[in-house]
């Protein structure tokens, strides 16, 4: 014979069953208030908006609607940093004190008030397409790792990937 409290337990789960959420695992989220400078398909120069990284999409919110990018079409991510580490050392002092009347350090002062992200990336066609975004300081290094991270590809290294080819390098050199 079935106790009361068991049938009282099966009758609730039953009820109850249906209506509670099974929530699915889902990659982290990464955000950023950004401006859509020049690039995606449809959108006027300098729209405003929310830049999200979701589960293999690149998703640009903006006032009249989304702008989507498949993680795995993007064939190059980089961000203003990267392009500071690339053109900095003697090239980049060179070329910022050749500018006239010093106006390279000024541009130089300006870069670093905003972050910028640049992706390129190939639509459903196979057409290539660049797009440049722009956002609060600090944004855009967590916006490219979490692209890569999903399947972006990069020309220039993270600054992890960096630190982890410097250490494997100096453990086998022991």
């Amino acid at each position: 014979m079935i106790s009361r409290l068991k049938v009282v337990v099966i009758a609730t789960g039953l009820f109850w069953g249906p209506l509670i959420c099974v929530s699915h695992a889902q990659q982290a989220q990464t955000e950023s208030q950004a401006v859509q400078l020049i690039g995606l398909a449809g959108l006027e120069q300098n729209t405003k908006g929310r830049l999200t990284v979701l589960n293999g999409t690149l998703r640009f919110i903006h006032a009249k609607g989304t702008a989507d990018v498949s993680v795995a079409s993007i064939e190059d991510v980089v961000t203003g940093k990267d392009s500071q580490r690339v053109i900095a050392g003697t090239f980049g002092t060179l070329a910022s004190l050749a500018a006239p009347f010093g106006s390279g350090r000024a541009l130089s002062l300006l870069r670093k008030k905003v972050d910028t992200l640049t992706i390129q990336y190939r639509d459903a066609s196979g057409g290539l397409h660049g797009a440049i975004f722009t956002m609060p300081r600090g944004k855009a290094d967590a916006i490219k790792n979490e692209l890569v991270a999903q399947g972006a590809r990069t020309s220039v290294p993270t600054l992890a990937d960096l630190k982890k080819d410097l250490a494997d390098s100096r453990e086998e050199k022991r």
